[in-house]
Parts: structure tokens; C-alpha cells; sequence
């Protein structure tokens, strides 16, 4: 039986760079370096955002961007927050999508590899409810 995610990983150009960006918006906590030594397929660090297990590796980035994204959820008043943190990195930036009224707020925006991200304040029954009234 699946118990939940074990981890997420992230193959980044830069580690430095990708650390700066965990640490800076979601106030991750790195809790492993490889340095030099590699025993995967490349350099990597972990880092818990939350108890939540990422990864980030070396390596080329995506070439393009998708909307293939790594949802994490905020509440309702730390929006701001987030927003402000976000666009001090000068990353490409969306503000939410089009959507019907009461099924939460959305942050997207990319890493430096093309990575997609979203902060999101709704929950899955909020959708669903929100849906079911449409």
C-alpha cells in the first residue's frame, strides 16, 4: 500500500543556485551535501521543506517549460508573503489562472531549469465543492 510521497527530486544546473531558491522561498532546510562525492547519478542535496523530502541534483535543465508542477499549499494569509519572496528572485512569475471564485488562490512560477512551481491556498474538497456547484 502507498503510504505518501517519499521524496521529490529536481535535476538543477546549478545546486548553489537551486539551494538559494529552496531556502530563500519555501525556508528549506538542507540536511545533506554529496559535495564531490557522488553516489547516485550525479552531485546532489536534500532538503526538508515542511518534512517534506527534496532532492535536487546536477545536471542540464528541462530545455522547455510545461505545466507539469510541484503544487505546495499556503494559507490564505501568508499569500503575500510568498508572493513577496517570490518576485525578489526576478524568476518568471504568474499570478493565479483563470478560475471559478472559492476554490483557493495559486502562485505559479519557474525555478532557473524550468521548473514549475505552484503555491496554492484551496484544498481538494474546496475544488470539488466549488466544481459540484458549476
Amino acid at each position: 500500500m502507498i503510504q505518501g510521497i517519499s521524496h521529490i527530486t529536481f535535476i538543477v544546473k546549478d545546486l548553489e543556485k537551486m539551494k538559494n531558491f529552496l531556502t530563500f522561498i519555501f525556508d528549506a532546510k538542507e540536511v545533506y551535501s554529496s559535495g564531490e562525492q557522488t553516489f547516485s547519478i550525479s552531485k546532489e542535496k536534500f532538503f526538508l521543506i515542511n518534512n517534506l523530502w527534496v532532492a535536487i541534483m546536477e545536471g542540464e535543465p528541462l530545455l522547455e517549460k510545461t505545466y507539469n508542477h510541484l503544487a505546495l499549499k499556503i494559507a490564505e494569509q501568508d499569500y503575500e508573503l510568498y508572493a513577496a519572496r517570490v518576485k525578489t528572485l526576478g524568476v518568471e512569475v504568474n499570478e493565479g489562472r483563470t478560475r471559478v471564485e472559492g476554490e483557493g488562490r495559486s502562485l505559479y512560477f519557474y525555478d532557473y531549469d524550468n521548473h514549475l512551481f505552484e503555491l496554492h491556498t484551496g484544498t481538494l474538497n474546496q475544488r470539488l465543492q466549488r466544481y459540484l456547484k458549476a
